[in-house]
C-alpha cells in the first residue's frame, strides 16, 4: 500500500462533509460504502445541508446520522451572500469537538472554504482535496475540476485506506418509501417511466416539448409515463403534459424526496436532465437516459453504460450573445442543451425500456 494511505487505527467516529444538492449526496454513496467496509465498527455522521438530512433519514446503509451544519460560507451555502453566525459556527464546532471524531473527511470541493471548515472539527486525522490555495489536511491529494465526482470521493476514501471496486451508487429504499410512492401512483400493468424537466441551472434544462415528444414516444410503447419534480418546476411539468399527446400524470410537489426514491425505484427508465433527480433514478436502481451539457458530462455522469445513456450537447457559445461558454459565465440564463434532438434522447430510452422489460 503507498506510503501515508493506510487505515487510521482504532477509529469509532468518522466524519464526512458534503453539503450541496441531491445529486453531490448521490455522488458521495460508493465512497461511504467503501469506509462503511474499511472501518466497520465505527459510526460514520455525514455533516451536510436539509437535503442530506432527509435523504439520510431512516435510511439503511453506510450512513448512521446526518447533521444539518448551520449557514458557512463556501460550505453550506454560496461562496458569497450568505448570512452566517460566527456565534452560531462556533457552538456547531464545539458540539463537534465534543463528538472526539477520529477521521474527518473533506468531500465538498477543493478545500478554499471546506478544509478550515473540517480542520475545526477536532478530528485525530483529516483528508481531502486541496486546492493550490487551500487549507492542507493531515492527508490530500490534488483537487483538479475537471474529475468524476464518484472517482473523487473515491480517492478520498483511498486517503484513509478505503477501496472498492464497486463504481456504483447504490440508495436502498425502505417500505415506508414505497408506500408513500404507491399512495401516489399505484401499481399498474405495464413499465412505469418517469420525466424531469427541471434543472436548478436553466442553463441545463431541455425544452418541455422535446420532454413532451419523449413521453409520447413511450407512452406508444405502452409505458405509463409520470412526469416529476419540485415546486419550482410547476411550469414546466404542466407544460410537458400539455403538450403530450398522451396521458401523463403530473406529480409536482405530490413526494418527498424519499417518495420520489421509492417511485424512481419503480421506474424502468428515468429520462432527466443533469439534476438530482436523474442521479437519484441511478441509486435506487433505474436505468436513466440523462441530458448532458459536454463538460458536466466529466463530473457528473454514471461511470457504466450498460443501463445509463448520455445525450450531449457540445455548444460553444451562448446562444444569446455568441460568448464562449468554456471561457467565461456571461450571465444569461438560456438553455445551452436545448440543440439536442429528440430522437437522440427517444432512441437510447426506447432501447433502455425494451432491455428492462420486467424491470422493477
Amino acid at each position: 500500500m503507498p506510503p501515508g494511505l493506510e487505515r487510521v487505527r482504532n477509529v469509532r467516529k468518522i466524519a464526512v462533509l458534503r453539503a450541496g444538492g441531491l445529486g453531490d449526496s448521490i455522488f458521495t454513496l460508493p465512497a461511504l460504502a467503501a469506509i462503511r467496509e474499511a472501518y466497520p465498527e465505527a459510526e460514520i455522521t455525514l455533516l451536510g445541508g436539509p437535503l442530506q438530512t432527509e435523504l439520510f433519514d431512516r435510511q439503511p446503509g453506510s450512513v448512521a446520522r446526518a447533521i444539518s451544519v448551520p449557514p458557512s460560507t463556501g460550505v453550506n451555502g454560496p461562496d458569497t451572500g450568505v448570512e452566517e453566525s460566527e456565534e452560531e459556527l462556533e457552538r456547531f464546532f464545539v458540539r463537534m469537538r465534543k463528538e472526539r471524531f477520529d477521521l474527518a473527511l473533506q468531500m465538498h470541493g477543493g478545500g478554499g472554504y471546506s478544509n478550515p471548515f473540517v480542520c475545526r472539527l477536532g478530528a485525530r486525522v483529516t483528508a481531502g482535496p486541496k486546492a493550490p490555495d487551500a487549507t492542507p489536511l493531515d492527508r490530500s491529494m490534488p483537487y483538479v475540476y475537471y474529475q468524476s465526482e464518484i472517482l473523487r470521493n473515491l480517492e478520498t476514501a483511498a486517503l484513509v485506506g478505503a477501496r472498492t471496486a464497486d463504481l456504483e451508487p447504490r440508495l436502498t429504499t425502505t417500505a415506508e418509501d414505497l408506500a408513500e410512492a404507491g399512495d401516489v401512483v399505484p401499481e399498474n400493468e405495464g413499465p412505469l417511466v418517469a420525466l424531469h424537466p427541471g434543472a436548478g441551472d436553466e442553463r441545463r434544462r431541455w425544452p418541455p416539448e422535446k420532454f413532451a415528444a419523449v413521453g409520447d414516444a413511450l407512452a406508444e410503447a405502452d409505458a405509463h409515463v409520470s412526469v416529476v419534480g419540485v415546486e419550482e418546476d410547476r411550469t414546466l411539468i404542466s407544460k410537458v403534459v400539455a403538450t403530450m399527446s398522451h396521458e401523463a400524470l403530473n406529480l409536482c410537489g405530490r413526494l418527498s424526496l424519499r417518495g420520489l426514491a421509492g417511485l424512481l425505484s419503480r421506474c424502468a427508465v428515468v429520462v432527466s436532465n443533469d439534476s438530482g433527480p436523474l442521479h437519484l433514478g441511478t441509486a435506487v436502481g433505474a436505468a436513466t437516459v440523462g441530458i448532458y451539457w459536454g463538460p458536466n458530462l466529466i463530473n457528473a455522469a454514471p461511470p457504466t453504460r450498460s443501463r445509463h445513456r448520455p445525450a450531449l450537447s457540445w455548444s460553444s457559445s451562448c446562444p444569446l450573445c455568441g460568448a464562449t461558454l468554456f471561457d467565461n459565465d456571461c450571465g444569461h440564463a438560456v438553455s445551452v442543451v436545448a440543440d439536442i434532438p429528440v430522437e437522440k434522447v427517444v432512441e437510447p430510452t426506447l432501447d433502455l425500456l425494451r432491455s428492462s422489460t420486467g424491470f422493477r
